[in-house]
């Protein structure tokens, strides 16, 4: 009797972890599905050429394209923002014939850095927020300087890095913009993401359906997902178990917190990582989301996002190095972490 009430209530805990974390991994694999769908119709080509065109230097292109990203990010989540920009951004880096390196790395960066501002920018916001009263718009009010200083320390970065200059070019005729089904599929994911409170399943069936039509067989990297997702549920149901990581979470400070929710976002992965500290409330649930968010830019173990950067760019035919970006990040992750720490003091004290 008693080995089968422990065994009901583990199965309680796993069956809530995996409800908790099913979402976002559905959601990512219909993604991946209508970007290779508009990959497929040359859609990320003619877009970064409209927007090279759009003229000035370029670190004025590169503010513009990551300014952009950031926007995404924000509004749809970092996934779809790495998915659908980092094409459009490597693309346009390449019409100016600037180095593509600090548009490449900071394709990766942005989309981390700007998922502070609202619950859905980051489906680790909503996992650490599951347990919280916040509204939306009061969880913006407190996260929208932050999430600003973030934005121009990263821009402010790259471009420093890299010293970039003007490279001239030679302007192309502009390819022909196909509005047909990517740009169809996306539309309706975008709708969908925006107006349903879970929009995985419908996502999912959108780019199975997209795929269908255009008759292709895209490598999204299911065991990957499949991966993580075990891992997610594996430490959600840890946490809902055994009360090591909420203890630990609610005795440190808020800095102390976002340095933990960073290290474990590297050692676990950030989505695991947030079910782990995450499955009881946290005290200092803001802090928690600068160390998910920003953590992984120091190494590409890190996040989803990174996973789907590295493929959307290789689509490119763009060679990312991992090594660059763990350098990069050594430097931007705690420059980022302190500055939006910093903002958010200033914001909203008891945050901390």
């Amino acid at each position: 009797m008693l080995l089968a009430g422990y065994g009901r209530l583990v199965g309680t805990a796993i069956g809530q972890a995996a409800a908790q974390a099913w979402p976002p991994f559905v959601l990512v694999a219909g993604l991946l599905l209508i970007g290779a769908i508009v990959e497929n119709d040359v859609l990320f080509a003619a877009l970064g050429t409209r927007i090279e065109r759009i003229g000035g230097g370029p670190v004025v292109l590169l503010a513009t394209l990551l300014g952009l990203e950031a926007i995404v990010t924000a509004v749809l989540n970092l996934d779809t923002a790495v998915v659908f920009l980092t094409p459009i951004i490597i693309h346009a880096a390449r019409q100016r014939d600037c180095d593509e390196r600090p548009f490449l790395y900071g394709a990766l960066f942005m989309a981390n850095g700007a998922s502070l501002l609202l619950p859905g920018s980051n489906l680790t916001n909503l996992i650490v927020l599951a347990h919280e009263p916040l509204s939306g718009a009061r969880f913006a009010r407190s996260m929208v300087i932050p999430w600003l200083v973030v934005i121009i320390l990263t821009i402010g970065f790259m471009a420093l890095a890299y010293r970039l200059r003007h490279e001239g070019g030679t302007p192309e005729p502009l390819p022909p913009l196909n509005i047909g089904l990517g740009a169809a599929a996306t539309a309706a994911a975008t709708v969908l993401m925006l107006a349903l409170h879970n929009p995985a399943l419908p996502v999912l069936g959108v780019g199975l359906a997209a795929i269908a039509v255009r008759r292709l067989r895209p490598n999204i990297g299911v065991h990957v997902l499949a991966g993580l997702f075990v891992l997610a549920v594996f430490f959600g149901t840890l946490a809902r178990r055994w009360d090591g990581p909420a203890s630990l979470v609610r005795h440190l400070g808020g800095i102390g917190v976002a340095a933990l929710g960073a290290a474990s976002s590297v050692a676990l992965n950030n989505l695991p990582a947030a079910t782990l500290l995450a499955a009881k409330r946290p005290p200092h649930p803001l802090p928690l989301l600068i160390g998910l968010n920003l953590g992984p830019n120091l190494l590409f173990t890190g996040s989803l996002s990174a996973y789907l950067w590295y493929k959307a760019a290789r689509a490119t035919g763009a060679q990312p190095s991992l090594k660059q970006s763990f350098v990069l990040g050594l430097f931007l992750v705690p420059l980022t972490m302190l500055g939006a720490l910093g903002a958010l003091a200033l914001v909203d004290p008891s945050a901390l």
